[in-house]
């Protein structure tokens, strides 16, 4: 067997290979507490045993006869450790969202039928309390923490001896590359959740494509700060290429000390959704509005310089010189912002806007967008470091060891070894999706250059207005976000004689304008209903207008006041907009749109 054919090999290769002192790292009581590469192994070696112990494992090796055990945590040190050592012993990690509500939570443990669930903090404890007695199949529930009422999930390991880890080294051995190591429920935008089977090799040959694609070196010195949710197969497979090159991962406490986190570790690297790289020019330009005289200048030069970068064009001699002078005067300050030390940012999820890409990297921040679905383990192009590798607005060349092919329509195909096994316990599904090895995304695509792919929309996205004319959303909402006014955005107008949009203002830029314009600011609800903030969206919606055909040119618009979030239930956990919620939400704004 290949030294590196099931994903726990990866953990076995760093303490062979270059065992580390800080394998894993995150804050326990407001301090960074680390673990060793021996510590780990240490740690899931008995973790397993203890599973064992407990009745957990494999039976014959069919997905429906390996016992599922279902995690439910922030990202944190013992995430990995227990997704490492339910692998070992043939038993099914099913990784849910925090944020998921609990009829979704019921269904997927019924679903899965769970025999163990892990969990974090008081609120997933009471979350998973409800549902305990409409689920037959849950025998304990353990926890990350201490806290009252669950099992504390160090009570495991207690008592494993030399038998135990023999017993567990037999079993290890009898685990195989096509044996399913996981089962990621995906919410989607729409509908019931659906379990992706994803076995071994699908998801060890995405991690030695991308590593041998983008390229990752080894890198025993390097450290990666980790915020996506370990629940999406993006940041978990990532995970494995960092244990694999020998990159130290550093948890950040939560998506609101980021900022503070990547200045306390310093990271090479980080992993991230568009969203939050918004966020971040946003505040930076927001900052960049309150200088003044000289310093303002300066930044608005540099600004300008960033926005023309090319990485596959020369500019000449004498842009690149003030290029390096921008990046000493004014660019300096946003590597501060990011720890001082990024080598490299990507990006996947959703759509990153270009001129983010440019200018970050024009920053000396590169970063590189990628793409692929759960169902693919998930990479199946990345933008790559080598020369040549790049081209701003696609999603890169293609993964090593994938075919990629374009259907009439346009929708993306791959075929490949990180192909999922299929839906759990939906045939229906699979036979849809999989056709003779081919997984069908519902993306849309194009390739530039003949090897750069560029994604332009989602199949299920696309709308008919009424004069039968199609309509991308993604494309208008993405360039029209541009707009410092515009913090999020629908696209609207299915069976509809016109194209409308659903617009949540960035507050904090509309409240400045409103302030040098000298427009009393009360409350959100206020403010956008005030006419000359009408006016303002009208004008920008107009001069994005130009960019599109007639039919795709947004005709009418209503502002809403507050942002939406995965709380309020607009949004994947991935960010992405639930466009049949929102629709259902905003029913009556919509009729606002239409019956004008």
């Amino acid at each position: 067997m290949n030294e590196q054919s099931r994903i726990f090999d990866f953990l076995q290769y760093q303490l062979d290979k270059f065992p580390k002192p800080t394998m894993l790292c995150g804050k326990e009581h407001g301090a960074w507490k680390s673990y060793s590469t021996q510590e780990v192994k240490e740690l899931v070696d008995k973790l397993s045993a203890g599973l064992l112990r407990l009745g957990l494992g494999a039976n014959d090796f069919t997905v429906e006869n390996q016992d599922k055990i279902a995690l439910i945590s922030k990202n944190r040190c013992e995430w990995l450790m227990l997704d490492l050592a339910c692998q070992q012993i043939g038993a099914i990690l099913c990784p849910i969202y925090p944020t998921t509500n609990v009829n979704e939570l019921q269904f997927i443990f019924n679903d899965s039928q769970v025999k163990l669930a892990f969990i974090s903090g008081e609120e997933i404890f009471e979350k998973v309390s409800d549902i305990r007695a409409q689920v037959p199949s849950l025998r304990e529930v353990y926890s990350f923490d201490e806290i009252p009422g669950p099992v504390y999930w160090r009570e495991i390991l207690a008592g494993s001896g030399p038998d135990d880890l023999r017993n567990l080294e037999t079993i290890k051995q009898s685990i195989l590359p096509h044996h399913c190591a996981t089962i990621i429920y995906t919410s989607g935008t729409t509908g019931t959740p659906k379990g992706v089977m994803l076995s071994h090799r699908n998801i060890v040959s995405n991690v030695l494509n991308s590593v041998a694609s983008f390229p990752f070196n080894e890198n025993t010195n390097g450290k990666a700060l980790s915020f996506l949710p370990l629940n999406h197969i993006f940041e978990r497979m990532v995970s494995y290429i960092y244990i694999h090159s020998g990159l130290s991962i550093y948890y950040a406490e939560s998506l609101e000390t980021i900022a503070e986190n990547l200045k306390e570790v310093q990271p090479e690297i980080f992993c991230t959704v568009p969203r939050l790289l918004e966020k971040v020019y946003d505040k930076i330009m927001a900052k960049g509005t309150e200088l003044t005289g000289i310093k303002k200048k300066l930044f608005d030069w540099a600004v300008e310089l960033g926005n023309k970068y090319d990485n596959n064009k020369s500019q000449g001699i004498g842009y690149t010189l003030q290029l390096a002078l921008a990046n000493k005067l004014i660019f300096s300050k946003w590597r501060e912002a990011l720890g001082n030390n990024i080598r490299y940012i990507i990006t996947g999820g959703a759509a990153c806007q270009v001129r983010l890409i440019r200018i970050f990297t024009a920053a000396k921040i590169p970063i590189f967008e990628g793409y692929g679905p759960t169902e693919n383990s998930p990479v199946i192009s990345v933008n790559c470091r080598h020369k040549g590798g790049t081209k701003f607005g696609t999603v890169g060349p293609v993964l090593k060891g994938q075919e990629v092919k374009l259907e009439p329509d346009g929708e993306i195909c791959v075929k490949g070894p990180s192909v999922m096994m299929g839906y759990y316990k939906r045939p229906d599904l699979t036979a849809e999706t999989l056709i003779d090895g081919w997984l069908h995304t519902g993306d849309i695509g194009m390739m530039e250059d003949g090897k750069y792919l560029k994604i332009t929309d989602r199949k299920k996205e696309l709308f008919k207005t009424s004069g039968g004319k199609y309509v991308a959303p993604q494309p208008i909402e993405n360039r029209m976000k541009e707009s410092p006014f515009v913090e999020q955005m629908m696209v609207v107008g299915a069976d509809q004689k016109f194209v409308g949009a659903l617009i949540v203002p960035s507050m904090p830029n509309l409240k400045e304008w409103m302030r040098l314009k000298e427009i009393t600011f009360t409350t959100n609800e206020d403010a956008i209903h005030n006419p000359k903030v009408l006016e303002l969206y009208r004008e920008l919606i107009d001069s994005f207008n130009k960019f599109f055909n007639q039919v795709e040119q947004v005709k009418r618009f209503e502002l809403l006041p507050h942002e939406w979030t995965i709380d309020s239930g607009e949004l994947t956990p991935t960010l992405k907009l639930k466009r049949k919620v929102i629709m259902e939400k905003y029913r009556d704004v919509l009729g606002r749109i239409y019956n004008k």
